[in-house]
């Protein structure tokens, strides 16, 4: 059996992006081979037998040890990843991309970047002052905000951090105060799939979404937030990401590259993303595998 599109999954909370995934499938016509905990096992088997086989992954079990021969196998024989690991490692590397996103001509907030603590267990004396009275902690491969420090002031601060990650570089910057527009703060999360931007506004205390209208893009200017986020992609190489953009004095890129996506639904969590957006996420995954037939 040779399917067009395998998505392995495991994360309950998957469960409606992966209905959409299933009903854009049958919309464009690809056969879905969905492999699950229940048919992990029978799965891989079949796979290395060359019983079943697929043309296009996409991924929803990083994390979970059980489901790596799946990608290998992917790997190894060639087939099309949405968002091939490798790609996805050296993009998630805030460093990198930070000194990738300066060579563009990207804005980004002012930056001090450290060794890790294991390359440099004693920092040489530090200049903070050109990154203001407060500042923003972040470990280079963090994700989900873990392990970065808002509001930070000290030296002492940035030693204690360094060790709570101690195999990773650290990033120092600016905290970027968002201008208000039209009553909202200007903090944007934009997220891109196969050449298509779907801009919203987040906010960073409640992290809910609003999707930012065609009226406000007009209004505002906002429809800058694609040209940036579009700049990214061509930047990062990844199908589906989400990146993070505030408008101060201009607009500044403020979290760079996030690839492993949280599908929660709005209708089904209060800080979930937009379904509609979701939706037209899994329509633009699908036609990755479409036009890969």
């Amino acid at each position: 059996m040779r399917y067009d599109l395998c998505l392995p999954w495991y994360w309950e909370y998957d469960d409606v992006f992966v209905g959409m995934v299933e009903r854009a499938s049958i919309k464009e016509g690809i056969s879905l081979w969905q492999v699950t905990p229940d048919n992990l096992l029978e799965s891989i088997t079949a796979l290395y037998k060359d019983v079943t086989t697929f043309k296009t992954l996409l991924n929803r079990g990083q994390g979970e040890p059980t489901f790596v021969p799946i990608s290998r196998w992917a790997r190894e024989h060639g087939v099309r990843r949405i968002n091939p690991g490798e790609v996805s490692a050296w993009s998630e590397d805030k460093t990198t991309m930070h000194y990738e996103f300066i060579h563009a001509g990207l804005n980004t907030p002012h930056t001090i970047v450290l060794a890790s603590f294991l390359d440099q267990p004693l920092l040489s004396l530090i200049d903070l002052t050109p990154l203001g009275r407060n500042f923003v902690i972040k470990p280079s491969n963090g994700g989900g905000g873990e392990g970065v420090i808002i509001g930070a002031n000290s030296l002492e601060e940035v030693l204690r951090a360094r060790m709570e990650f101690p195999e990773q570089k650290y990033l120092l910057q600016s905290y970027i105060t968002p201008q208000c527009v039209s009553g909202k703060i200007a903090w944007f999360r934009v997220f891109y799939a196969h050449g298509e931007t779907y801009p919203c506004w987040w906010a960073t205390d409640t992290h809910i979404y609003q999707i930012v209208t065609a009226e406000e893009e007009a209004r505002f200017g906002l429809d800058r937030l694609r040209d940036i986020t579009r700049r990214i992609a061509s930047i990062c190489k990844l199908d589906w990401f989400s990146t993070e953009i505030a408008l101060a004095d201009d607009f500044v890129v403020v979290d760079y590259v996030n690839d492993e996506i949280d599908t929660r639904v709005q209708s089904r969590a209060m800080d979930g993303v937009p379904d509609e957006i979701v939706n037209n996420i899994a329509r633009q995954l699908v036609k990755i595998a479409k036009e890969n037939l």
